[in-house]
């Protein structure tokens, strides 16, 4: 067998992965164009490197597919609602730091808390006879949140696009989304709430507890671990 390390197929996460691994020796190349999925791993034998989008790693560390994956806290987390019997967090790799927030129209200058936040929807079912809609991707985290923050009037919007701009689209009345700078929410007239975030997210190698292991892989994951751990 060999050992197979899944990282993302593109963009800056890609990028930053490479350069994390090349600062331990480890290096992870693309060995065809940028529209084929072939990679390598030199520095260290018996390793093999997967090219998947972030949000595949999940699903293939928890169905033992790879040994290792690099991807966001955000993406395990929402993916994955056994994930401490599926897969471990060995280390956090310093980058792709975000948070995952909630965020209303600027214009709702009395609203700062989820406890504002659950008054508003309490009037806003009283007076358009509907649930306010909140738009995002991550509906299992988000659900979590809303429930230990008491406010339960509300209605989950998927929206695998531009979130941003589901308010101003009138397709959502707030929004839960990943973000880093915060620039587009206030580009978009939204506001985060003043509450903790939802989630802190950054990127981070995980390991898989269903994947198979042989004596000669055992041997090669050690190796692999000792190795970006010095």
């Amino acid at each position: 067998m060999t050992v197979k390390l899944g990282v993302p197929s593109k963009g800056r996460l890609m990028e930053k992965t490479f350069d994390w691994f090349r600062q331990r020796d480890v290096i992870l190349a693309r060995t065809g164009s940028e529209r084929e999925y072939a990679a390598a791993v030199k520095g260290i034998k018996g390793v093999a490197l997967v090219l998947l989008s972030a949000g595949e790693i999940p699903r293939e560390l928890a169905a033992g597919r790879i040994h290792f994956g690099v991807t966001g806290t955000d993406l395990v987390r929402e993916k994955l609602p056994l994930w401490e019997q599926q897969i471990e967090s060995m280390m956090a790799l310093g980058f792709g730091h975000a948070d995952l927030v909630l965020a209303v129209p600027k214009a709702w200058v009395d609203v700062d808390t989820l406890d504002d936040l659950d008054a508003v929807a309490a009037a806003f079912r009283t007076s358009h006879n509907m649930r306010l809609r909140i738009a995002t991707k991550y509906h299992r985290l988000v659900r979590e949140y809303m429930r230990h923050g008491g406010v339960a009037d509300y209605a989950l919007v998927d929206s695998q696009g531009a979130t941003e701009g589901t308010v101003a689209n009138e397709t959502a009345e707030a929004i839960a989304d990943i973000t880093s700078s915060g620039e587009t929410l206030r580009a978009n007239h939204l506001k985060v709430l003043s509450d903790d975030p939802i989630l802190r997210s950054q990127a981070t190698l995980w390991r898989s507890r269903t994947a198979d292991v042989d004596d000669a892989d055992r041997a090669v994951v050690a190796e692999f671990v000792a190795r970006l751990s010095s």
